[in-house]
């Protein structure tokens, strides 16, 4: 809280100065210029793959130059947070106050986990003033034409591989999107035979950023699923893709902390799913359509039907601490969620030989396990499922092992002294049931998604 107080006061004004866009390589550049003035300036750079139409088409098209500027609009909070000036100054395009109100809001909750993990009180009227200095922008936009098919977000974990299987089975005209490819993103495209249907777009963040992390200044989480929202939308209008079908869960409405704002997967939330469209719809007017495929879905309901889709299950990964080896880690709280969820449908054998170690038996991982049931207000800020849904896991797994009267690892039995044992051994499992309304879904997704997935459980796929 000291330094947001020293920085604000040091570091007034936060300026988003506008954007360079060219052309090399078949690859449409942009260059975006931010600057905390006495501070430092900041470039960061994003490059997307030339589609059906010019650049010089799409200097002069009004919709596609508000989707660049927007991008820039949420790739600004990943500076801003260095030092929270008070001010941002907003050049090139003109908001309206609706429009301010809008963004205030998405940085505002989407740095809940920010400012809860830095101790800063902050409040959604003082945190940040934002000037738009821009003049209306009058060229005329070209909303996409027609229904073209579906861009695939692939994050190289079992969702997105669930809606890549979901949505091949339909004979949906496919494109995958990757943004800065790794192996799990590149292996899960491969095991999909999506090769050829492969978009990557590339993200190279300001290495001045960086450098003032390195130094101490503020750090922490910021929305960047609204990165891949805006980033997505780009890429689909300029492959005149229809359909951008996100793998974000139901339990991704649920807060990190409770009786809190504070989400870590707030920008995979519905509320900011709901946000989005309405947003792109009546200030970009792409004609595209951005949702969950997997919205009406349990976590444990996505993990049943993974469980079956064997070609995948050596290659995914969903581990931030070891993405960058593409490994799992084995000892950080996704690691583990992952493992208890697949641990109802897998075999431990099978779930050891995923993960290259043996959780359920790492007493180390008790704390762990203590946070994604409950037993403390605060669950791992990570991409991890419901506290009922991972309790619901742990005791399906219980009694399909007491059944076969096979010996229970550590964490299980350690499980059994904990209170939520009696509470949750007994409930009856509605999760394979579970269809939530509050989705997005066109008709003919909400079909696939409820016979391939939900009755398919029912049945044993």
């Amino acid at each position: 809280m000291d330094k947001y107080t020293e920085y604000r006061k040091q570091y007034e004004i936060f300026k988003y100065k506008g954007f360079d866009l060219s052309e090399e390589n078949n690859e449409i550049k942009v260059v975006y210029h931010f600057e905390i003035e006495g501070l430092s300036e900041f470039n960061p750079k994003w490059s997307f793959p030339m589609g059906i139409n010019s650049l010089e088409e799409l200097k002069i098209n009004g919709t596609f130059m508000k989707m660049i500027f927007s991008l820039g609009m949420v790739e600004l909070i990943s500076y801003w947070k260095i030092c929270c000036p008070k001010k941002v100054i907003i050049y090139g395009y003109k908001l309206s106050e609706e429009q301010i109100d809008w963004w205030r809001e998405l940085y505002f909750l989407g740095l809940g986990e920010y400012f809860y993990t830095n101790n800063i009180k902050a409040t959604i009227e003082d945190f940040m003033e934002i000037i738009s200095l821009g003049e209306d922008n009058s060229m005329k936009c070209y909303p996409l034409g027609g229904n073209a098919g579906c861009l695939v977000p692939i994050g190289g974990g079992k969702d997105s591989s669930v809606s890549l299987e979901l949505l091949r089975k339909s004979g949906e005209n496919i494109k995958c999107f990757i943004i800065n490819p790794r192996g799990a993103t590149l292996n899960t495209v491969s095991a999909g035979g999506m090769e050829k249907n492969l978009i990557i777009v590339r993200r190279t963040l300001d290495k001045n950023m960086i450098e003032l992390n390195k130094r101490g200044f503020l750090n922490g989480h910021t929305p960047y699923s609204a990165i891949v929202a805006f980033s997505s939308t780009i890429t689909a209008y300029l492959h005149n893709l229809k359909y951008i079908t996100l793998s974000n869960e139901d339990s991704a409405n649920e807060s990190t902390v409770k009786g809190t704002d504070v989400n870590h997967q707030y920008s995979k939330s519905f509320k900011f799913e709901m946000d989005f469209h309405r947003y792109e719809e009546k200030y970009l007017g792409s004609n595209t359509l951005y949702f969950s495929l997997l919205r009406p879905l349990s976590e444990l309901q996505i993990a049943g039907y993974f469980a079956t889709l064997k070609a995948y299950h050596g290659i995914f990964r969903s581990c931030n601490v070891g993405s960058k080896e593409d490994i799992w880690c084995g000892h950080c709280p996704k690691c583990l969620f992952v493992y208890l969820i697949l641990s109802p449908f897998l075999s431990f054998k099978e779930l050891n030989d995923i993960f290259g170690s043996d959780m359920a038996n790492d007493m180390t991982m008790k704390d762990t396990l203590d946070k994604l049931i409950g037993m403390v207000e605060e669950k791992p800020f990570e991409c991890v499922g419901s506290r009922d849904e991972v309790n619901t896991a742990i005791c399906m797994t219980i009694r399909k092992y007491k059944k076969s009267e096979e010996v229970l690892p550590y964490l299980f039995e350690y499980y059994m002294t904990t209170p939520f044992y009696n509470e949750y051994i007994d409930k009856e499992n509605t999760y394979f049931d579970k269809f939530n309304e509050e989705n997005l879904l066109p008709d003919k997704f909400r079909q696939l998604v409820y016979s391939e997935v939900v009755e398919g459980l029912k049945k044993g796929i």
